[in-house]
């Protein structure tokens, strides 16, 4: 069988428990889709470039079907749960349709399609799992953990709590339980993710608070790391801000989209907010937890975004200075209440001010990693690269932030899977050069990482 996953880490999660699930029940896994007589697509479906992606893979494994070894295809996630029974009409080549909660399925899904049975299970959004599945790590040293699925948020661009359903916590014990499996499996680091981590805990029957469960799988991974992705800005609190402050294995990193600086704009998204607001809320954090890096994302051409609007928006990632940056065109969501908000902006229009944003932003990159030279971090080694190994500090996220080019020197062991000690020599806008001066042990707790200067 073979599985290709579209979309965020959330989705890479779901397509790891269902290799899983497979492999569990005697599946065997090959890296050439050619071969594969089972596909599964796990789908993106959350804007519109996702939907086109999510498409043109499905032809393209549909045409595996008609002329190559593939017998059944399957289609899971949220292009699933979006289009159910249609795809099926759509994409004849298309046995089984999974929806986003309903990928457990799988198993019982391909040994039926195997049978000749074409199935479309699209449920309710609602399923969490509690007892750790099987998983096939696909990321090396790092895991993704998910501790809650679904969105309870009302930002009218939005179509996640439609595909994913409301928020839902899974339980401690549960977290930790699939946590400890990751680190005996050979996991370094364990990147905690949900659609708004930030409202971790806060729907159990006995609430817990995101910081003690992040302290809990830090007593796990004392000399590894533990970090936090997809916040939201107001669910950002003074304990959580206390424990990523507290060094040790907790990264002082937080990802939070702010979608935009305008307060008009900030209003039609459903959001709250205005530039000097986020200014002081930005400063506080960095007050709390000095070293902290600041990721966010922005959209850009929401309907009623004038010039101005997004010149407010230039002039606040400047003074901003956050450390990584993403942007997003708006993409009308089907269902959503912004798809019928007046004041659309033409793409072209909407793309030229992504590249604006982007490139200001760019500049604050290379000015920010520019400063590190000199410094001494601790980086994860993830690979080797020709004579280079490449890793990754404490203020980059896996698959979306810069990444250090480490050279080997004489004297000094470097191993992938390893923590070092480098020290930063040149940096570029999306990289940093390094040479390797130590064995990368922690530092004591209490006691900062070497960091970035605010």
């Amino acid at each position: 069988m073979g599985l290709v996953s579209l979309g965020c880490a959330r989705n890479r999660v779901d397509s790891e428990v269902m290799l899983g699930l497979l492999g569990s029940a005697g599946f065997s896994v090959t890296a050439f889709l050619s071969e594969a007589e089972i596909l599964i697509l796990n789908t993106c479906a959350f804007i519109g470039p996702a939907r086109r992606e999510s498409w043109a893979t499905l032809r393209e494994l549909a045409r595996y079907k008609r002329e190559g070894a593939c017998r059944v295809l399957v289609v899971a996630g949220c292009l699933g749960q979006r289009e159910g029974q249609a795809l099926l009409r759509r994409v004849p080549e298309v046995d089984a349709v999974l929806g986003a909660a309903d990928f457990p399925r799988v198993v019982e899904v391909v040994r039926g399609a195997l049978q000749g049975e074409r199935c479309v299970c699209v449920g309710s959004p609602g399923y969490l799992y509690e007892e750790p599945p099987p998983r096939l790590l696909t990321t090396g040293f790092t895991a993704y953990l998910k501790v809650a699925e679904g969105c309870s948020h009302g930002c009218t661009f939005c179509a996640i709590p439609r595909l994913r359903g409301r928020h839902r916590s899974r339980l401690p014990s549960s977290v930790h339980e699939e946590a400890r499996q990751l680190l005996e499996l050979g996991v370094r680091e364990l990147v905690l993710v949900a659609q708004d981590t930030t409202a971790y805990g806060s729907d159990l029957a006995s609430p817990v608070r995101l910081a003690d469960l992040l302290r809990g799988l830090g007593a796990l991974n004392p000399e590894g790391w533990v970090r936090v992705l997809y916040g939201h800005p107001d669910g950002v609190s003074e304990d959580l801000l206390e424990v990523l402050g507290e060094a040790g294995p907790i990264c002082r990193y937080l990802d939070v989209p702010l979608q935009h600086a305008s307060p008009g704009v900030l209003r039609a998204m459903g959001r709250q907010g205005d530039p000097d607001g986020l200014l002081r809320k930005l400063e506080g954090w960095r007050r709390t937890v000095p070293g902290l890096a600041l990721r966010s994302s922005f959209i850009v051409g929401f309907p009623g975004e004038d010039e101005a609007d997004f010149r407010l928006l230039e002039d606040w990632v400047r003074e901003a200075r956050l450390d990584h940056v993403g942007v997003f065109v708006y993409s009308p969501e089907p269902g959503t209440p912004a798809a019928c908000l007046p004041g659309r902006v033409p793409r072209e229009l909407a793309e030229e001010r992504r590249g604006r944003l982007l490139t200001v932003q760019q500049a604050i990159s290379w000015r920010r990693n520019a400063a590190l030279v000199g410094s001494e971090l601790r980086v994860l080694v993830e690979s080797r690269r020709g004579r280079a190994y490449l890793g990754r500090g404490e203020m980059d996220a896996p698959e979306v932030d810069g990444v250090f080019r480490i050279r080997p020197v004489a004297g000094t062991a470097i191993r992938t899977g390893e923590f070092a000690r480098v020290r930063v020599t040149a940096a570029a806008a999306y990289h940093r050069d390094a040479v390797p001066i130590g064995d990368g042990r922690p530092p004591q707790r209490g006691s900062p990482y070497p960091g970035m200067n605010q």
